[in-house]
């Protein structure tokens, strides 16, 4: 397993002067911490996290955003049990998406499964540059997905400004 902090704080849940270092030198964040703590308790009971690359984790207003390597989500989203184990770990929704990834990927990974049809940007008078997202299917209020979520959290972790819209529009 490979974590942020050292394996060994992560297993024992007390940092070393070294990656406590880290968090007051700001390189790691407390979300960093603690998805890695709890991701060393959940491998001590199931192999498949034991092989897991955490990141980083990013806390957004609640929700937590981990940034894994792309074998590792791709065995959460194969198994929904192992899904529910990791949400049962965080007090918030956890968004899943892969590691240094183009922002076009990013978006894509926290639409999850729905998919995405295109993403454009264009820049606007005075160098400002906005991102459209166009969503397959129609809104409806069961959508799965919370948009406006996915807004704040490409804001405050990419820090574009995206518009969310649907295929079919809304009737």
């Amino acid at each position: 397993m490979k974590l942020p902090i050292c394996n060994f704080d992560a297993k024992n849940a007390v940092l070393c002067p070294q990656c406590e270092g880290k968090v007051e030198g700001g390189s790691l964040t407390k979300a960093d911490v603690d998805a890695a703590i709890k991701l060393a308790q959940l491998a001590k009971e199931n192999n498949n996290i034991e092989n897991f690359t955490l990141f980083s984790c990013k806390e957004v207003e609640g929700d937590f955003v981990l940034s894994l390597a792309k074998n590792d989500i791709m065995v959460i989203r194969q198994s929904r049990t192992l899904y529910r184990l990791l949400q049962g770990q965080f007090s918030g929704k956890i968004w899943l998406v892969e590691a240094d990834e183009t922002d076009r990927r990013f978006i894509e990974d926290l639409f999850f499964p729905t998919k995405i049809l295109s993403i454009n940007s264009v820049w606007a008078p005075g160098g400002i540059q906005k991102t459209k997202a166009v969503v397959s299917g129609k809104w409806t209020p069961r959508f799965p997905i919370d948009t406006q979520k996915v807004i704040e959290i490409v804001k405050i972790i990419r820090d574009l400004d995206i518009e969310i819209e649907f295929e079919d529009k809304r009737s």
